[in-house]
């Protein structure tokens, strides 16, 4: 058989092209029968790409799926379809591939004047879709059979592992959704029995299979009970904090499937030159498929966060372990090119390819944003490293699409997928910074507020209606001190009434919406850098106060739901009061209407002066003003450095102040001891306030139901 008489158009500039439409006329040309000609003309249709795994009977009626699967971003469907077909044909296989590779020898030897060349500087490379056989100052060798057969297998390979990688993760958060599901659902029916009962008494016993795996899982530290308390060699040495137990798991069980991938499979007896090919093939595949999630879960935007139910700052720890992940992968895949050919001439073997010098820069960029992103440089120089790590990750996306395009490579597809993330992300955001601050008739207004403990409070009109959950932050604009950064802060009080003090009467609906004033309040603490410098304005201004040109962009996160919980214990530290305040406000609304489980409240925070109840004065007045307040409602107020005992005074019997530091430990017992119904414990503040609180709570865990939220926003 000639291949230049073949059926099979041959229009193709690389050699896969070629080796699969040899290895499918071949296979065909093996099984003559009327659907031989169905099989040509399925190949014809198909195109270039179409014959994968063709050492497989039953991959044959697989192909659709496979193409589709190749051009098209990933669906769990097609990846199901597609393991259906590599399990069956798997069984097969080994009796037909010997005859394929003979089909494929008797083709090559016929076909001398279609001799498979490498592709000279600008595409040395042999990657999933694309193999090739480089040879060092350009020139070039015959592919033998079994060289091409090779190839064609370690694409198919490359291509199989890169579509578990995602059903993999799929999988993960298929089971976190149900999960979820399972969770919320629980949580409704617990509060529909409970919100007319006082006792709750079958909810708060303890489950004992639940309590083990809180205690020694979802609740528990690394080691004995350093989490969130940031490690620090110095005052300006920061390294940092440690991930749960729960988070380490997911993190090492995904870098070693990675490992795994890497390795599964290569041919280790073959010579050095070729190991380090398919070496370099595996981890610069696997090093692109990664890059989907990790700029997945870096946006603000990440549709998983309000899928999965998971907080903004667990997807961060996951970017960065991702980032690091693609980083290894990356610099493997440039050190196996380089030592594929030797190392002798590797500086002028880059300098001298554009496909190489893009690939390489792509990797020099991947580097640095590593080494930029390690704790003690990014907590240090945070401002410089947000503007770097953005500008280096669009420079390594360029290095990465030339590097891709000059190899003219089947993983443009998974960069154009990264692309549109980052595109859809920053669109995304600016529609929210316009449609918040832009409104048909008003402008966002915003006043700024110079209080004790060296704090901004700053209080925003907003031109639109806002509507801003319990838990939830937002990022604060301030074009005047810098057009282009913004930082998150949690949402402290959201305000809701008529403008008193307009003369016109509403006339129509968007009248009535523009006479509405939907106030929004942050509450922020200077530290250093941008905190420091708005403090500083603001405490110069006159009287403390000043108006000024803030954009709003939110609110994003997640609201943990607690009406379903008979008992809740919120703890704060200095400024974490922000984060408790509007659940405190939500369940006394929802006790009053009788729609909440909730029957008993403790506050407890833990401050440095009497002073910084100006923080939050004017809410705590309002809530302490609702109706029902007092059944439900306990505040303890405990001042850590007070002046004098003079400071130390208790407003009433549900509001109580005391000097010194809460002993958790007792608090917690006590209200163990009197609780109603399952007990949430949530902690906002500092990392080593809530490592204690969850110390205390996974102690507890067998004597009552009791759950563990905290809210931390690690950078």
């Amino acid at each position: 058989m000639n291949i230049q008489n073949t059926s099979l158009p041959l229009p193709f500039s690389n050699p896969l092209a070629r080796a699969n439409s040899i290895c499918c006329s071949s296979f065909i040309s093996l099984h003559s029968s009327p659907g031989s000609a169905f099989f040509g003309s399925l190949s014809r249709c198909l195109g270039s790409n179409s014959c994968l795994w063709p050492t497989s009977w039953f991959s044959v009626f697989s192909l659709s799926h496979l193409w589709t699967v190749s051009h098209f971003p990933v669906t769990l469907p097609r990846l199901v379809s597609l393991l259906w077909s590599v399990s069956v044909s798997q069984s097969v296989s080994q009796s037909v591939s010997q005859s394929v590779s003979q089909s494929v020898s008797q083709s090559v030897s016929q076909s001398k004047n279609t001799h498979m060349h490498t592709h000279r500087a600008h595409s040395p490379i042999m990657d999933a879709g694309h193999p090739t056989i480089q040879a060092r100052g350009g020139g070039g060798h015959e592919m033998t059979p079994e060289q091409i057969a090779a190839a064609i297998q370690a694409s198919n390979e490359n291509e199989m592992l890169s579509n578990y990688l995602y059903i993999i993760c799929g999988a993960v958060s298929a089971a976190v959704i149900l999960w979820k599901i399972f969770d919320v659902t629980s949580k409704w029916v617990r509060t529909v029995v409970c919100v007319n009962d006082d006792h709750q008494r079958y909810f708060a016993q303890p489950r004992p299979k639940a309590a083990f795996i809180k205690e020694n899982i979802l609740y528990a530290p690394i080691f004995r009970k350093r989490h969130n308390r940031e490690i620090q060699l110095s005052s300006a040495i920061n390294v940092g904090t440690l991930p749960s137990r729960f988070q380490l798991l997911f993190l090492v069980a995904y870098f070693a499937t990675n490992v795994v991938f890497c390795c599964i499979d290569l041919n280790f007896s073959l010579t050095y030159e070729e190991v380090a090919g398919l070496l370099r093939n595996r981890t610069g595949v696997l090093s692109v498929v990664n890059m989907i999630p990790l700029f997945l879960l870096a946006g603000r935007n990440n549709p998983l966060i309000a899928l999965l139910g998971i907080s903004f700052d667990t997807y961060n720890l996951i970017h960065r372990w991702m980032g690091r992940i693609v980083i290894l992968e990356a610099v493997a895949h440039t050190l196996a090119h380089l030592a594929k050919g030797g190392w002798g001439d590797a500086v002028p073997y880059i300098f001298t390819s554009p496909f190489l010098l893009w690939g390489f820069i792509a990797t020099i960029a991947f580097v640095f944003l590593g080494i930029q992103a390690w704790s003690p440089i990014r907590h240090a120089f945070y401002e410089v490293f947000k503007i770097l790590h953005i500008a280096v990750a669009a420079l390594s996306l360029v290095g990465l699409w030339y590097h891709i395009k000059l190899g003219e490579l089947d993983q443009m597809r998974y960069l154009y997928v990264v692309m549109g993330l980052w595109v859809a992300d920053r669109g995304a955001r600016l529609l929210r910074l316009v449609y918040n601050n832009i409104g048909l008739r008003q402008r966002t207004r915003t006043v700024l507020e110079a209080l004790p403990g060296d704090t901004v409070r700053v209080t925003m009109t907003l031109a639109r209606p806002w509507r801003a959950r319990p838990g939830q932050h937002a990022y604060l604009y301030f074009p005047a001190m810098s057009l282009w950064q913004s930082h998150p802060f949690s949402v402290s009080w959201v305000d809701d009434t008529d403008d008193v003090t307009s003369d016109r009467l509403a006339s129509t609906h968007q009248d009535r919406a523009a006479m509405r004033k939907m106030q929004v309040a942050f509450v922020i603490r200077a530290r250093t850098g941008f905190t420091n410098t708005l403090y500083q304005k603001v405490a110069k201004a006159p009287g403390g106060r000043m108006d000024a040109m803030c954009f709003v962009e939110g609110p994003y996160g997640v609201s943990q739901p607690l009406d379903s919980y008979g008992t809740v214990v919120l703890f704060a530290g200095g400024v974490g009061i922000t984060h408790q305040v509007p659940y405190i406000k939500e369940l006394i609304q929802g006790y009053g209407q009788g729609k909440v489980a909730t029957r008993k409240i403790l506050l407890v925070w833990t401050i440095p002066s009497p002073e910084h109840l100006e923080w939050i004065r004017p809410w705590m007045t309002s809530i302490l003003a609702m109706d029902k307040r007092r059944d439900i409602l306990r505040v303890s107020i405990f001042v850590t450095n007070p002046r004098s005992t003079k400071e130390i005074h208790s407003p009433s019997s549900t509001v109580q102040m005391f000097p010194g530091r809460p002993n958790i430990e007792t608090l917690l017992s006590r209200e163990q001891e009197q609780q109603v119904g399952s007990c949430c414990v949530t902690v906002c503040g500092p990392g080593a306030l809530a490592d204690e609180v969850r110390r205390v709570v996974r102690s507890k865990q067998s004597r009552s139901s009791m759950d563990f939220i905290e809210e931390a926003f690690s950078w």
